[in-house]
């Protein structure tokens, strides 16, 4: 995946040459298209010293690296000239839209995204100005913006307000749109490329981190639940149906709210769990010190570092003044990557608009800062490792499952086989871009517990 442009150039021709010859034939594209070109080849000589590449184009095959490095080998083929002026411009989120309309084929995309982590450094010190100044603005207006309310509605819109069929093609049954925890009994995080995949092994992942945060959080029967970001549902009915909790939980989309409200009712659990189509910031006064535990799944990433000290006045407001417990879960940047101005990429832009990825330390701090003090850090787990297979399960299913006609009733354009194909692509990406980045290290996965500062988990005298 091709960060931010490219830089220099080694291409092996069909006759042999070491450089590309402009002057002897007329030139394949327009003078704009081929300088993107050249920028790009040119840049790409210097940044690829792990693995290789080989880009096939009209009129000519470029390769750089070297297969001898025991890095990732990729190939693509260019179908479009406007794939270079889309990388020129707009590098690696130029690169996934140029993938999702069919601009460039690319035999497998985990090769891609395994080169672009593994000469990330060099390829992000040699992109081009006119793309950095492009994520420096992004960035800013990220930050500086953050997700308001109306904005924070209307980016659940674009990323879960889509049709709950889409959803259930892959998710597992009780639809946990998050990092599933694998067992031995599924030959843990690798088993599926060990033995393949086997019948409800997503489905026994996602109940075994259902129950791993609710023990954490120590809920019992009677306990009242507050959970921010409901899913479809799952972790609520657990919590009331398995643990005898009563539970309030928050969304701000009505896709989700609709079908988590009718599993609740399947179960018989409407007097013991509460949907509310509400934004965290504006939980009722009546909550004060009201609720005996609090768990978010994987929603902290669409708060905004701007809010993170909020979020956690309002956690504190709501948990009892002891014996209470705090789980959180979020895809998180490593501390040394962490910044609160992050630029649009791929998931910013197609998937999670205005999103950004907290990381550890950030979160600890805020938790302590909105608190005053009166939470502490009980335990820091990382299931980055886990999410691999979760999102290779996902594009497997998906890909077995999603039905054209079903997506159309809902969204007609997808009828034309082009843009259901496009659409079909962005999943594709999204599972092959976050895979890649988990499995390198590049973005990581923590599960935060605190307690209040005058708590004793265990008994020990």
């Amino acid at each position: 995946m091709p960060h931010r442009s490219f830089p220099s150039q080694e291409s092996i021709s069909s006759v042999g040459s070491s450089t590309l010859d402009l002057s002897s034939t007329a030139p394949p594209y327009s003078l704009l298209t081929m300088f993107a070109r050249s920028s790009i080849l040119s840049m790409l000589s210097s940044a690829v010293t792990v693995g290789s590449i080989c880009i096939e184009d009209c009129d000519d095959t470029f390769c750089f690296g070297n297969k001898k490095t025991g890095g990732p080998v990729a190939r693509i083929k260019v179908l479009s000239g406007k794939f270079w002026t889309r990388v020129f411009t707009s590098g690696d989120l130029g690169f996934s839209e140029a993938y999702m309309i069919g601009e460039v084929d690319v035999e497998n995309l985990k090769p891609i995204m395994d080169l672009w982590l593994d000469n990330q450094s060099t390829i992000s010190s040699l992109s081009s100005l006119y793309s950095r100044l492009l994520a420096a603005f992004s960035g800013l207006r990220n930050a500086f913006f953050g997700q308001t309310r109306s904005r924070a509605r209307l980016n659940v819109i674009a990323s879960y307000d889509q049709s709950n069929e889409l959803f259930k093609a892959f998710l597992s049954t009780e639809m946990m749109y998050s990092c599933a925890l694998w067992g031995d009994e599924e030959g843990g995080v690798r088993g599926d490329l060990i033995n393949g995949p086997s019948a409800h092994d997503l489905e026994a992942a996602q109940m075994r981190k259902i129950h791993h945060v609710l023990r954490t959080a120590r809920v019992k029967p009677g306990d009242r639940l507050l959970e921010f970001g409901t899913g479809w549902g799952a972790l609520a009915i657990e919590a009331a149906a398995s643990y005898g909790c009563e539970v309030d939980t928050l969304t701000l989309s009505i896709e989700q709210k609709t079908l988590a409200e009718e599993r609740i009712r399947e179960r018989g659990l409407a007097s013991r769990v509460r949907v509310h189509l509400m934004d965290y910031r504006d939980i009722p006064r009546e909550w004060k010190h009201a609720f005996d535990a609090f768990v978010s799944v994987e929603m902290l990433e669409h708060v905004g570092s701007k809010y993170y000290k909020k979020y956690f006045e309002l956690v504190d407001f709501a948990l009892k003044p002891t014996t209470a417990t705090v789980v959180v879960t979020s895809s998180t940047f490593p501390e040394g990557r962490y910044t609160g101005y992050q630029a649009d990429d791929f998931m910013r832009r197609y998937m999670w608009p205005n999103s950004c990825l907290p990381s550890a330390t950030v979160l600890i701090d805020a938790a302590y800062a909105a608190s005053n003090g009166r939470f502490t850090l009980e335990g820091v787990e990382n299931h980055a490792p886990h999410y691999p297979r979760t999102l290779r399960t996902w594009d497997r299913r998906l890909k077995a499952n999603l039905d054209q006609e079903a997506m159309a009733a809902r969204y007609p354009a997808l009828r034309d086989r082009t843009t259901f194909r496009a659409f079909l692509r962005k999943w594709e990406y999204l599972f092959a871009y976050a895979g890649a980045g988990f499995a390198k290290g590049y973005i990581t996965c923590h599960m935060l517990t605190f307690v209040r500062a005058s708590d004793v988990t265990v008994a020990c005298d």
